[in-house]
């Protein structure tokens, strides 16, 4: 098949965005609104996510720019206000460190920590360089989870203020679960820690049990009330954080389920009555999100299953329409709405997407 041009043409971006997202004292912002190409329009997301940063330094490590990360890792373990103290990540950081919200966002540590072991792999001297870092995280992690769910309110990886876990419930987020699990035997893995692997896998076992046997996939919240709205960001237990294999029947049902409600025309939607649209208003619902068509092109490849990985792959190149000048947005719309964009972790996916796929080869 021949190669697609806007392939190329869309790493260079990637690249560019990367680039310019990773600041000189290693923040990584979700959004440099300092570039041109950013539009007077856009939300300020001038800011540090430590999960988007997590991605973006990973995906730069794939293009070749390791120093991005190397810069991050010291920035994440030195400016965030707070972290050494409380050794809790938070939803998000000024460039330089000032907390900015205070919602606890469990996902962001073992994003941090999985981004540790793309970085050095097997090799755990290189590793070990960063172990003030490692232990800072997994302590943090295993202090808060009392082993059924955490002893402090969670919100997940989309932020919805009015959704989080409480102690009265004792539920759970699956994403968080995986991505806080897998963070945790990645710092058993470089500092052998009895506590950290109990904890992990006492997390997996909480997993395990928000599979809906009724509904036939997982929830996204599970407790006492369980929380059976479909969302995208269950593919993260198959990728990146390795708790359910691609081919594991029930995730398999879980995409078939993501695929029927959250497929929209081919773009992939976070989760069922979303209604944020980056603008303000919400009132014409949610867009498709670059992000998750990546992820799915992520997942199928794992799968087995390139034609499904390429549908959702180019369907993305097929709607970035002229008005985003070849960036990625946060959001695709079927109308006239921008939204945010370039969102560096749009770009990030897109490299992790090209990874899967073979682009990043030729």
């Amino acid at each position: 098949m021949k190669h697609d041009p806007r392939i190329d043409a869309l790493l260079k971006k990637s690249r560019e965005v990367i680039r310019d997202c990773s600041l000189e004292n290693g923040a990584i912002v979700a959004a440099n609104t300092d570039k041109p190409y950013t539009p007077r329009e856009a939300a300020n997301y001038r800011s540090v996510w430590p999960r988007d940063a997590a991605f973006v330094a990973a995906a730069a490590n794939l293009l070749g720019d390791r120093e991005i990360g190397e810069r991050f890792f010291t920035w994440i373990f030195e400016r965030p206000e707070g972290l050494k103290k409380e050794r809790l990540l938070f939803q998000k950081y000024s460039t330089n460190g000032r907390k900015e919200a205070g919602q606890f966002q469990a996902d962001q540590m073992g994003a941090v920590l999985w981004c540790l072991k793309e970085f050095y792999g097997e090799d755990r001297e290189s590793a070990l360089q960063h172990q003030p870092l490692i232990t800072l995280l997994a302590e943090g992690l295993a202090a808060t989870w009392n082993g059924k769910f955490f002893n402090v309110h969670v919100t997940d990886l989309w932020e919805q203020e009015e959704r989080h876990t409480t102690h009265t419930m004792g539920n759970n987020f699956t994403y968080t679960l995986a991505a806080s699990a897998r963070g945790l035997m990645i710092a058993d893995e470089y500092l052998p820690n009895p506590l950290w692997k109990e904890a992990a896998n006492q997390m997996i076992a909480r997993l395990n049990e928000a599979y809906g046997m009724r509904q036939g996939y997982f929830l996204r919240n599970h407790g006492k009330v369980d929380d059976a709205n479909i969302d995208a960001s269950l593919l993260g237990l198959t990728w990146p954080f390795a708790i359910c294999a691609p081919d594991d029947l029930r995730m398999l049902k879980t995409v078939a389920a993501i695929e029927t409600t959250l497929a929209a025309n081919g773009g992939v939607h976070r989760f069922q009555f979303d209604y944020y649209d980056g603008e303000g208003s919400a009132q014409e619902g949610g867009g498709a999100w670059p992000v998750l068509n990546f992820w799915m092109t992520v997942y199928w490849m794992r799968a087995g299953n390139r034609k499904r990985a390429e549908q959702y792959f180019f369907w993305v190149l097929d709607h970035v329409a002229e008005k985003y000048h070849g960036y990625l947005p946060e959001q695709l719309f079927a109308d006239e709405r921008t939204g945010i964009y370039p969102l560096a972790w749009s770009h990030a996916m897109f490299v992790f997407a090209c990874d899967a796929l073979g682009y990043l080869q030729r």
